[in-house]
């Protein structure tokens, strides 16, 4: 469960302020003290995985950003409990040690512990970045959308495998990858490389796949539906666990990442959960008071404006904002006075305002305070 997990920037021994290159460092240091090939302690091989699983999500941008907003929940797969809006996924399919052979050099680069081949490992899809426009009311009511992205496929010909009549790589022995000596002036080096037979799978097969030309894979537009929760802001980013392309040598499918940019109402200003509204007032309105229609985004209703409101007020109504689906709460709205000033005027109403401008009308202390500068 997320709560009983420590967070990942303590298991690294970072702040949340780290760079790039302090988490590397990091984890590059730990990765040697706990892994299970060197530490024989109870308790390594889960420290090890903890601190592999930590540096998969705060070496990626993407899923950095997500756990410095969301946490461990958003991973979790209820980020929201929602279709489509799974949490941005777990960790059940990523790969200890593709991660830790990258950081330490590919194969061999760790004094040859874990001695295991990865040419023929498990490996994910790539994943795929879709920006996607959204308005001000399918942002806040949710909606439905299609969208086209470019991924790879498996072969439907071949299963993605790359062919037919499968069997064991002479040239590697199935390990997927080939080793070579080499002498120098400072003895014999030697390097492990990728089969060029097999690529790397370990396998061959007797007849080439035509339809994928042996790659396993065609790649292809694929139309996908997505169904946008209420309360999404414009920078909010969704992940769709598996809908990227697919993986090699059967591992699993990348993800889809939807990066939103909601655009600006003419009526509403949004902060976070709760709207802003304007309230246009004629001078009468505010002198006199009034009752008063307001547009919210749950629908319109109906606020008394005491008389003598001024300029600039600010009435709350509550529970009338935004009804986020991810945390399941409503913001408010505020309405903002603004007192609209006449720039045309009839005969009849000037004529009224003059005899209005007879009376005595700056009673106010405001108005004591300003003459008493300025009477000589």
């Amino acid at each position: 469960m997320a709560e009983n997990k420590r967070d990942y920037y303590e298991v690294l021994g970072l702040d949340k302020n780290a760079t790039d290159e302090d988490i590397k460092r990091a984890f590059r240091k730990l990765a040697k003290q706990y892994h299970p090939d060197v530490n024989k302690e109870e308790g390594a091989a889960e420290k090890f995985k903890e601190i592999g699983e930590a540096y998969s999500v705060l070496s990626d941008a993407n899923k950095r950003r997500q756990y410095d907003q969301f946490g461990h929940a958003a991973f979790d797969g209820g980020a929201g409990g929602f279709e489509g809006f799974s949490g941005f996924g777990g960790f059940e399919d990523f790969d200890l040690g593709s991660i830790f052979d990258a950081m330490m050099g590919g194969a061999g680069g760790f004094g040859g512990f874990g001695g295991r081949s990865r040419g023929n490992r498990k490996t994910k899809g790539a994943d795929k970045v879709v920006n996607m426009s959204l308005t001000f009311e399918e942002s806040i009511y949710g909606c439905e959308k299609e969208f086209k992205v470019n991924i790879d496929d498996a072969c439907p010909k071949c299963d993605g495998k790359g062919g037919t009549g499968e069997k064991t790589c002479s040239t590697c022995s199935g390990r997927g990858r080939v080793a070579t000596q080499q002498r120098t002036m400072i003895g014999v080096i030697q390097t492990e490389t990728v089969c060029p037979d097999c690529d790397g799978r370990g396998v061959t097969y007797t007849s080439k796949c035509s339809h994928c030309s042996g790659r396993g894979t065609i790649n292809q537009d694929k139309t996908i539906k997505l169904r946008v929760p209420r309360g999404v802001e414009d920078g909010d980013t969704m992940r769709m666990s598996g809908k990227g392309s697919a993986g090699a040598n059967g591992g699993p499918r990348g993800d889809i990442y939807i990066e939103f940019r909601v655009k600006e109402h003419e009526l509403y200003q949004r902060d976070g959960r709760d709207i802003y509204i304007t309230i246009p007032l004629t001078i009468t309105e505010a002198v006199l008071g009034c009752k008063k229609e307001v547009p919210t985004v749950q629908g319109t209703i109906i606020t008394e404006i005491p008389s003598g409101t001024q300029n600039g007020d600010k009435f709350k109504f509550r529970g009338k904002g935004i009804d986020d689906e991810k945390s399941g709460r409503k913001g408010d709205a505020y309405g903002i006075i603004e007192v609209i000033i006449p720039t045309k005027l009839d005969h009849t109403q000037k004529k009224l305002f003059k005899e209005l401008a007879n009376t005595k009308l700056d009673k106010d202390s405001a108005f004591a305070k300003y003459n008493k500068y300025t009477d000589d």
